[in-house]
């Protein structure tokens, strides 16, 4: 019976360098790129997602970056269909495949496979809404801690979609949302490599700091106000747009909003890593560890 083929899958937080990584490991290995990236989908959405300049794009094949409209509704569940669909076409014919991201919801989707969701009965969307409107956000942030004190240490709780959306779930099913994310006993046709890249918690902040900077520099806040139209979209309640947003709206100050950006990145990374230290499959290296210690994990691990 032959082998199966090679899923390499690099995580970390934001800003670590996982996207350079990718390139030089596509290089070595003759390998694609797979994004698992759940904004870089979006054409639309180019400098606030750190997505790669199309000089990286050019240095190795590419999937899942702007393949996608922020006007199209695009779920975990669709990712997973179609990551798993292109990735059994390609292992016919090849060994080794890239998965890089920090979205750890879209890796494990294509690792270990999601649980069918339970149907959303009419009306509970718009209860929760209701909810939100009249009691605020802490009242959702509240109960989901209470319901799943798993999701909840790893979720945006400042993004009222993703709130609304798993405690729908949790109040139709019954059970934490979380149990939904990890279907672990999904047999996939390939072995998977897990590589992650970490730093001290200086330096990554220092480098989140100076990666905001740069994208102000090469014009986000012209980005987002291109998109300020479509600012309820669920696409566009992320970082780096969401706090535009509130400088366009003349609630806060274009120096704040920048300052609110960076702050925000930081506590995502820090969520980042709460989600990935937890799997134990992951083989943690330096962010400047040399590219054939990496390698050469990957070779004596590879079956």
């Amino acid at each position: 019976m032959s082998k199966k083929p090679t899923l390499i899958c690099i995580v970390g937080p934001t800003a670590i360098g996982k996207t350079a990584l990718s390139i030089k490991l596509a290089k070595h290995f003759s390998s694609e790129i797979l994004s698992a990236d759940s904004r870089q989908f979006y054409k639309e959405m180019s400098i606030g997602t750190a997505a790669p300049t199309p000089e990286e794009l050019s240095q190795a094949p590419h999937h899942f970056i702007h393949n996608k409209s922020i006007h199209e509704a695009y779920t975990v569940g669709d990712f997973e269909k179609e990551a798993i669909g292109f990735l059994s076409e390609y292992f016919r014919s090849n060994k080794y495949a890239i998965l890089v991201g920090g979205s750890g919801l879209y890796v494990d989707a294509v690792i270990y496979g999601l649980n069918t969701f339970p149907e959303i009965p009419a009306g509970k969307r718009e209860e929760l809404e209701k909810k939100l409107l009249d009691k605020g956000i802490e009242s959702l942030q509240a109960v989901l801690k209470e319901k799943d004190p798993v999701y909840y240490a790893s979720a945006d709780i400042k993004n009222p979609r993703r709130l609304i959306r798993a405690l729908e779930v949790i109040e139709t099913s019954g059970k934490p949302y979380s149990s939904f994310r990890k279907g672990m006993n999904t047999n996939r046709e390939f072995d998977t490599i897990f590589i992650g890249l970490d730093a001290d918690r200086e330096i990554i902040y220092d480098r989140i700091n100076r990666r905001v900077d740069l994208m102000i520099e090469e014009g986000l806040i012209d980005e987002a106000k291109e998109l300020y139209n479509f600012r309820n979209l669920n696409a566009l309640m992320t970082v780096g747009y969401r706090e535009l947003f509130g400088f366009f709206d003349g609630t806060i100050s274009q120096e704040f909003a920048i300052s609110e950006i960076k702050k925000n990145s930081r506590r995502f990374a820090k969520r980042q890593g709460t989600w990935f230290k937890k799997n134990e499959e992951i083989k943690w290296f330096d962010y400047l560890a040399p590219i054939e210690d990496i390698t050469d994990y990957i070779i004596k691990k590879a079956p």
